[in-house]
């Protein structure tokens, strides 16, 4: 049996995204919640050695005070997630690990690969065991560790027809813009445009399984949301506005950390939990 995989980011990962994205520096944050140097460096360092000191970290980076206490805390992972249909691939690339996903039609045996990992030969090989034919490999985006082996993939599925965001192509795929439709068997697979982190970042909604599943790409992690390399401001948007807008029983498979689901994020995540937290 697979051991659980962690949650990608930790309170202090956080803190910095929310520093990079508002341009705030240490010594800006200083001033901006009085706390003193010492306390300031340890909290951003990852020990949570003073909460009311975090609580005003977090109100000055425009973070939930509760739900970045709660990762802080470590007392909050999100539940496990088994879902008919939905295989997930967690490889290691350099000093990190990522996911690629197999999402397929029970009924029909139809099935895509969204990313790849560093390891393709374990979606192919969980599709041959399944009896699943791959005719799709979505991508949600171009960065080195989620293409790291599409060539491969392809070869060794039959070489399906490969999707790249029209915003950010890639050489041997075919491209899509925002609102291209497509099926695997009967589910049917909408497309969000959630650029910030990378420039055609791309989340695919599918409906038609137990319960409609959204892949994130590194749009959105269990308890955080990839870094805004392109524009942070975007990628907060796009995830307030076209992933977290989805139904709360909608799984989301992230590019990194465990699977979550929209409600879990609308309640836990300290850059959105004060948006929808009554």
């Amino acid at each position: 049996m697979s051991l659980p995989i962690p949650i990608e980011d930790f309170f202090e990962d956080i803190i910095a995204k929310a520093m990079r994205g508002h341009h705030i520096s240490i010594s800006e944050l200083a001033e901006k919640t009085g706390v003193v140097d010492d306390v300031l460096q340890r909290l951003i360092r990852g020990e949570f050695c003073d909460e009311p000191a975090l609580i005003k970290v977090a109100k000055a980076l425009k973070l939930d005070p509760q739900a970045l206490t709660m990762s802080a805390s470590k007392v909050w992972s999100p539940r496990s997630v088994t879902l008919d249909g939905v295989a997930q691939f967690n490889t290691p690339y350099r000093d990190m690990r990522v996911n690629a996903f197999l999402i397929w039609d029970p009924d029909s045996n139809i099935g895509a690969a969204f990313d790849t990992g560093t390891d393709s030969s374990l979606i192919t090989a969980r599709a041959t065991e399944l009896g699943v034919t791959i005719e799709h490999i979505f991508l949600t985006h171009t960065h080195n560790d989620h293409i790291a082996d599409l060539d491969r993939l392809k070869s060794n599925s039959g070489s399906p027809a490969t999707w790249s965001n029209e915003a950010e192509p890639w050489p041997g795929t075919e491209t899509f813009s925002e609102g291209k439709t497509f099926s695997i068997g009967a589910l049917r697979v909408s497309t969000f445009t959630t650029s910030g982190h990378s420039p055609g970042g791309t989340t695919y909604y599918i409906e038609g399984l137990e319960r409609p599943v959204a892949v994130a790409g590194d749009a959105l992690f269990a308890g955080s949301m990839g870094g805004g390399i392109c524009s942070f401001e975007d990628a907060w948007r796009n995830n307030r506005k076209k992933i977290l807008t989805l139904p709360d029983e909608t799984v989301i498979c992230p590019g990194h950390g465990p699977m979550t689901s929209v409600g879990e994020e609308k309640r836990n995540n300290p850059f959105f939990a004060g948006e929808f937290r009554a």
